[in-house]
């Protein structure tokens, strides 16, 4: 059975991207690279790793970040609906937690070995 290419929507400066794509292509795997701080991901596309990951809005955004901080967004959240925040997300992609991987059935959001692991290693179970 052939595997899906990955894109990875990524920002190369950073440690975190760069171990998740070692272990990506340590593991045979075929990546579709989105550099997220040269072209913001479209609301349709937030959208898509959303129904993806299952996880909700909140999760994808990068609270460590610069810009998730200036704009204080820590307090804003909360108040904001799902649509307000996806529409952010997509405004700047300096405030998506980074990498998100997705094969466009499944993703993940950050970089854990054994989540990636379970999701990413290609092993037929």
């Amino acid at each position: 059975m052939s595997k899906e290419v990955l894109k990875v929507y990524y920002y190369p400066k950073c440690g975190t991207c760069r171990k998740a794509l070692k272990w990506l292509q340590e593991q045979g795997r075929e990546l579709e690279l989105h550099d997220l701080f040269e072209q913001s991901p479209s609301e349709q596309t937030v959208r898509d790793w959303l129904h993806a990951s299952g996880l909700p809005v909140r999760k994808l955004f990068n609270t460590s970040g610069e810009v998730y901080k200036e704009l204080k967004l820590k307090d804003k959240l909360p108040s904001m609906t799902e649509d307000e925040q996806i529409a952010l997300l997509a405004s700047n992609g300096r405030l998506v937690k980074r990498p998100v991987v997705t094969d466009g059935k499944q993703a993940t959001v950050g970089f854990k070995e054994e989540d990636y692991a379970q999701t990413w290693s290609g092993v037929q179970v």
